[in-house]
C-alpha cells in the first residue's frame, strides 16, 4: 500500500511558502530592533526666537556687506551712473550736468541742492560724502593786492628803493613776491654780503623772469657790494676760476680763444668760447673788466 506524501508541493506552492517565511522573519526583526515608543519633541519658544533673531541679524549684515561702499567724492564730477547709484532722478542729474556744461562749479551742499533740486532727505544721506577742494573748504585769506603799489607803474631811479637795504615787508609788496621768496632774497643777500646788480636775482631759487622784472620796477642796487674785477684780457686761469660758473676747462678755453683773437674786444665774444655758459653771461660780466 502506497502512502501519499502530504509534504509534496508544487513549485508555485514552494515559492509562496518561502515568501511567507521571509515576511515573518522581517516582521520579527522590525519588532525586535525598532523602538515604537513615541518621544514628543519639546520646543523652547524663547530659544527659537533668539535663534531667529540671530539669523535675521546675520542676513542684515550680509545685505549691508553686499551694498556698494561710498567714498568721498566731488559732486561736480557726478556721472549719470554715479547719480543713479546715489538715488538721484534723471531730471536732477540733467540739471547738474547742464550747470557744469556752463563752466560753473558747485562749492557747497546747499548750492548742490539749489542746482539739482534734490530732496532734503536725499541730501542728508549723500552730502556727508561730498569732498570739495582744499581751497574751497579752507580758503586762505585774500591778499590785499591794492597794497602792492610798486607794480602799478615803474618807479623813477630816484624813487626806487635800495635792494641791499630792503626789508621782507617791502619786498612782499611786489606782485609775485610772497613770504618764502622774500626770505630767499634776503638769505642770498646775507650770504653774498649784498647784491652787485639786480641781475643777481636770477640766482635766487623760485624767482621767475616776470617777477624779477616787477622787482626791478621798484628796486635797484644803490649800494652794491665792493668787488675787485678781473681783467679779461690778462687774467690767468687761476684768476678766472674764482668767478662763478667758470671752471678750469672753461678758463682754459677762454685763454685759448683770447690768444687766437689777440684779446677780447667785448664781453659778447665770450659766447664764442667752447662750453661757455651763455645763459649766465650777465652774471659773469659783473666780475670782469675788458682792460
Amino acid at each position: 500500500m502506497k502512502l501519499k506524501s502530504h509534504f509534496k508541493f508544487s513549485p508555485k506552492q514552494r515559492n509562496g511558502i518561502f515568501l511567507l517565511l521571509v515576511l515573518i522573519v522581517t516582521l520579527q526583526c522590525i519588532y525586535v530592533f525598532v523602538d515604537f515608543t513615541s518621544n514628543e519633541l519639546r520646543i523652547d519658544s524663547n530659544e527659537l526666537k533668539q535663534f531667529q533673531a540671530e539669523i535675521d541679524t546675520l542676513k542684515t549684515l550680509e545685505i549691508e556687506k553686499r551694498k556698494p561702499k561710498r567714498y568721498p567724492f566731488n559732486p561736480n564730477f557726478i556721472t549719470d551712473y554715479k547719480g543713479y547709484t546715489l538715488g538721484m532722478s534723471n531730471a536732477e542729474i540733467d540739471r547738474l550736468l547742464l550747470f557744469r556744461e556752463q563752466e560753473q562749479w558747485i562749492n557747497s551742499a546747499k548750492q548742490f541742492q539749489q542746482v539739482t533740486h534734490v530732496s532734503d532727505s536725499l541730501l542728508a544721506v549723500i552730502s556727508p560724502y561730498f569732498k570739495f577742494p582744499e581751497w574751497i573748504t579752507n580758503p586762505k585769506p585774500k591778499q590785499n593786492y591794492e597794497s602792492k603799489l610798486f607794480t602799478k607803474t615803474p618807479q623813477s631811479e630816484a624813487d626806487k628803493l635800495d635792494l641791499n637795504k630792503a626789508t621782507a615787508q617791502q619786498l612782499q609788496k611786489v606782485y609775485g613776491v610772497g613770504e618764502k621768496l622774500s626770505e630767499r632774497i634776503l638769505e642770498y643777500r646775507t650770504k653774498n654780503k649784498g647784491f652787485i646788480a639786480i641781475i643777481e636775482l636770477e640766482e635766487v631759487y623760485g624767482l621767475s623772469p616776470e617777477t624779477i622784472e616787477e622787482i626791478n620796477k621798484a628796486f635797484n642796487v644803490k649800494t652794491p657790494r665792493a668787488i675787485k674785477k678781473i681783467k679779461l684780457n690778462t687774467a690767468t686761469r687761476d684768476q678766472l676760476v674764482t668767478i662763478q660758473y667758470i671752471d678750469y676747462e672753461i678758463a682754459h678755453n677762454i685763454i685759448e680763444q683770447r690768444i687766437l683773437r689777440e684779446g677780447f674786444n667785448s664781453f659778447e665774444e665770450l659766447t664764442k668760447v667752447k662750453d661757455f655758459p651763455i645763459k649766465k653771461i650777465e652774471i659773469i660780466k659783473l666780475y670782469l673788466a675788458l682792460n
